[in-house]
């Protein structure tokens, strides 16, 4: 067996390796529909907030309810995007969508993510309401790193964006708005053009 021969075996080797131990169909359109979804649902609830006669958000009032909606909306949006764009590429490349390794991502993502969110609720009862931005980024953040291992490296890197902007958010917490939008929106557009650019465009 020649050298070259010897390296070709060894990175296919490698690169079943890693497709065992790594779920890589996830779909970079995804990325920015869920940035677009944040982006438009964060122009409504700045129109609602901004055009209410108090400009704030309380816990027991109407428009923070209906905030909530457009954020549950915007969740569900992209969570159905998300499922739907990836299994047709695992489909197109013939890979399984539920596996071991699935499973293992989706528990090393909701564990932070279930925890910070309840984190979220108790301060709200409580009325603190100034870090609630700061915290769903840096939880959103934690909850990427912790899941990095198992699927394709950007998502990391996208965590790490999140938690420094999570971190800004707690210092500047006047422009929690803004940062929110940054990190939900903006940066998960840029995700997604970078792993379609990478991975899907032909």
């Amino acid at each position: 067996m020649s050298s070259e021969e010897y390296l070709k075996d060894i990175t296919e080797i490698k690169n079943l390796m890693s497709k065992s131990s790594r779920f890589i169909s996830l779909s970079g359109l995804s990325g920015i529909l869920a940035g677009t979804y944040a982006l438009i649902g964060a122009a409504y609830a700045y129109f609602l907030v901004t055009s209410s006669y108090r400009g704030y958000l309380i816990l027991d009032g109407k428009i923070f309810k209906l905030v909530l909606l457009d954020m549950i909306l915007v969740l569900f949006a992209s969570v159905v995007s998300a499922i739907y764009l990836t299994t047709l590429k695992a489909k197109k490349n013939g890979e399984r969508i539920w596996d071991a390794t699935t499973k293992r991502l989706l528990t090393s993502f909701l564990v932070p993510l279930i925890a910070g969110g309840i984190y979220i609720i108790i301060i709200l009862k409580q009325h603190r309401y100034g870090q609630t931005g700061a915290l769903m980024l840096l939880f959103y953040g934690l909850a990427l790193i912790n899941a990095s291992k198992y699927t394709l490296g950007y998502i990391k890197y996208l965590g790490y964006t999140q938690i420094v902007l999570g971190l800004l958010c707690a210092v500047f917490p006047g422009y929690g708005f803004w940062f929110w939008v940054l990190g939900f929106g903006v940066m998960h557009i840029v995700y997604g053009i970078l792993m379609y650019v990478k991975y899907e465009r032909k």
